[in-house]
């Protein structure tokens, strides 16, 4: 897998896209990137930028960053219940049986 781009190249080449001068294709093939990668940084910077996100089904970068650290928890959650439910079993399977 190539190595991530900076977010400050990323940034410039969707500055450069929107601008409009030249076609989108032309950008991506002058920055060696490919003309499928630079629109959906387009379309991850119009998300970030509130614009057309919503209608796109796209979530923003920090929508995202949320969503992961949200999932985390979740199944560290999910795992420490798992751990309660056995040993609430465990305690009273001991308190039932005679010792």
């Amino acid at each position: 897998m190539p190595a991530p781009h900076a977010p400050e190249f990323r940034r410039r080449a969707v500055e450069l896209a929107r601008l409009g001068e030249q076609p989108v294709a032309q950008i991506a093939k002058e920055l060696s990137i490919s003309e499928s990668c630079l629109r959906n940084w387009m379309a991850q910077a119009d998300a970030d930028d509130g614009k057309n996100g919503v209608e796109q089904g796209r979530l923003s970068t920090d929508e995202r960053a949320e969503l992961a650290e949200l999932r985390k928890k979740t199944k560290r959650l999910e795992v420490e219940l798992e751990i309660v439910k056995r040993a609430a079993a465990y305690f009273a399977k001991e308190n039932v049986l005679p010792k």
